[in-house]
């Protein structure tokens, strides 16, 4: 491994960020400063914003974690992964499923979505 691989990732600005995982890899560097509370509902929110945005300014970006009509593909393979559908969207369920392991939920957020990367072959943070 070089040096670099083996250093810590630093913050970046928001303008250098590319997509969405980029913006929730800045998330997992300092979520008490994104999250208040390390709340996964304020992070919902925070993505739902985010691909609001996208939509006014015509910005075509695969987007995992919300899609009008429908909770996203983020969701769809959670329901598969913990065996059960839920309307309440994936951050209520990250939640309970942390309470119920012990987990943080930020924590277990971060592990899950790494896993969906994984899976889909999508880079990871």
């Amino acid at each position: 491994m070089t040096e670099a691989s083996n250093s810590p990732r630093q913050p970046r600005q928001l303008a250098e960020l590319s997509n969405v995982h980029e913006f929730l890899d800045q998330v997992r560097l300092r979520p008490g400063m994104w999250l208040r509370g390390n709340s996964l509902e304020h992070l919902n929110s925070m993505l739902i914003g985010y691909r609001a945005a996208m939509a006014v300014h015509g910005i075509a970006e695969d987007f995992d974690f919300w899609n009008p009509g429908s909770q996203g593909p983020f969701a769809e393979w959670l329901w598969l992964r913990l065996g059960r559908h839920s309307s309440l969207g994936w951050a209520t369920e990250v939640e309970r499923e942390a309470q119920a392991t012990g987990t943080p939920a930020v924590e277990l957020f971060f592990a899950l979505v790494d896993e969906y990367r994984r899976e889909r072959q999508l880079p990871e943070g």
